[in-house]
Order: structure tokens, then C-alpha cells, then sequence
């Protein structure tokens, strides 16, 4: 006996269909009305099941239009070769995977100088609290939210890099601007995790409050000391991530032509 309320039955029978192509992407779920014939449950138990749908982020509703499943494609982000200075680019390196995968890139940044955050000082062996540069992303794919990225940067390093206060872009990436300054990144430590939004996350990537982030901390260093520290703030439905480690030729020999 299914001892689930009768609302998360609803939920999850749909969220099955969704997933099983039965109501694909773009398309519209029936009425409440037929919900609650075919469940033989009340419309607000209904709406119950429908809105935690909502808030998960597989489906939408409009006023007098119904529910529709929702029709984002997720991109694909291959984490060895983001910032891989022999990796040949067009821009910076978000601006580059964006396009070669066909899709539209957009940003806005903010630059300032702050205190650092106990988890940044650890990560670039400073001071906690000592000042730091934050260079604040939130990027787009085709006009949807797709991340916000926090770039923490000691404050030692801007006498050898003073473009990093600067308040747009750095066309080329802060990674080969550093490096053309001698200051060079050979290496970085990632840290991937995953936890349900704050607000301000949820309003900034527009996802309801039960869809979760995909945190990805990246420290990155030169031969000598740590160099920056990026935490990027992923929509956990739109976004994959994938590395390559080793000699991979056997997968591209085995994929289809």
C-alpha cells in the first residue's frame, strides 16, 4: 500500500511520465479536471501535486494556460578543457563552449574589492578577511540562467595584473591575461558539490526553490602559491559536467560515425 500522501502520488506519477517521454518537452499536462477524474482525487490535491512539479522545475504554469513541461536543454560542460590555455579559444573560455556547442552566451559582471570569506582565505592561504578581488558573473545560454561565478583573486596579485579591478570583461579570460603577465596557472584543484539554493540563488538563475545547485570550487595555482579561487553556481536541471583523464582514444574509436 502506498502510504504517500495523495498529492506526491500525483507528483510522481506524472514526473514518471515526463521522464518516459509520455509528455515531452514543451508539450501541456491535462487539465486539473481530468487530473482529479483520472486520480480520483480532489483539484486542490491535484494542484498540491502539480505545484511541487512547479518547484521542482519540471513543469511551468500560466495563468488560464495550464501546466507545461518544461523545455530548457541542458548544456554539457567539459570541466578538463574550461580554461585550458592549449585549448584554442574565441574569447573567454565560457564564451567559447557556449558557441562551439551552437548556443548564445551572454553576462553581466561586477568587480569589487572585499573581504575574504574564511572558505576563500583557506583556499588562497591569506588571512581571512584580508582584501580580495571579486570578479561576479551571472551568465546565460540562449537568455536562461545558467550559472553565477564568484572569482576570488588575492589582493598581491593585482600589482601584477591591475586589469583584474577593472569593471567589464576581460575579453580573453583572466586565466590568459594572467598567464601573459608570467603569472601562469599549471594547475587546479576542483571541488564539486550539491545543495538546495539560497533565495538569492534561486532568484538570480530563476529555478524554484526545490530544484538544487551544482557547486563547482575551482583553486587554481601557479608554481609558487595559489592564484584565484572560483565558485560557480550551477541550475542543477540545465547543467552537466564531464571530465577527461587519460589516453581516451578507445572512446572515439568506439563512437558512431
Amino acid at each position: 500500500m502506498n502510504k504517500q500522501p495523495k498529492y506526491r502520488q500525483v507528483a510522481d506519477a506524472l514526473r514518471r511520465e515526463i521522464d518516459n517521454g509520455t509528455y515531452p518537452p514543451g508539450s501541456r499536462l491535462p487539465s486539473e479536471s481530468e487530473l482529479s477524474a483520472r486520480f480520483e482525487a480532489s483539484r486542490n490535491t491535484v494542484r498540491n501535486g502539480l505545484s511541487l512539479l512547479v518547484t521542482q522545475g519540471l513543469i511551468s504554469s500560466s495563468q488560464g494556460l495550464g501546466y507545461e513541461v518544461a523545455k530548457h536543454e541542458v548544456f554539457e560542460l567539459n570541466a578538463s578543457r574550461f580554461e585550458n590555455l592549449e585549448f584554442p579559444q574565441n574569447g573567454d573560455a565560457y564564451s567559447t563552449d557556449v558557441t562551439n556547442a551552437g548556443r548564445r552566451p551572454h553576462q553581466t559582471f561586477r568587480v569589487e574589492l572585499t573581504p575574504a570569506p574564511g572558505y576563500v582565505a583557506e583556499r588562497l592561504k591569506v588571512e581571512e578577511g584580508s582584501t580580495a578581488v571579486l570578479r561576479f558573473c551571472h551568465r546565460f545560454v540562449d537568455d536562461v540562467p545558467w550559472s553565477t561565478q564568484a572569482t576570488h583573486y588575492p589582493e598581491w596579485l593585482v600589482k601584477q595584473g591591475p586589469r583584474l579591478t577593472d569593471p567589464g570583461d576581460i575579453a580573453e579570460g583572466t586565466t590568459r591575461y594572467l598567464a601573459s603577465l608570467g603569472v601562469e596557472q599549471i594547475g587546479y584543484f576542483d571541488e564539486i558539490a550539491a545543495r538546495m539554493p539560497t533565495p538569492e540563488e534561486a532568484r538570480l538563475l530563476e529555478i524554484g526553490a526545490g530544484v538544487p545547485v551544482l557547486l563547482w570550487t575551482r583553486t587554481g595555482y601557479s608554481n609558487e602559491r595559489p592564484i584565484r579561487c572560483t565558485v560557480t553556481t550551477f541550475r542543477g536541471d540545465l547543467n552537466r559536467m564531464n571530465y577527461e583523464i587519460g589516453d581516451l582514444s578507445a572512446r572515439s574509436e568506439n563512437e558512431p560515425q
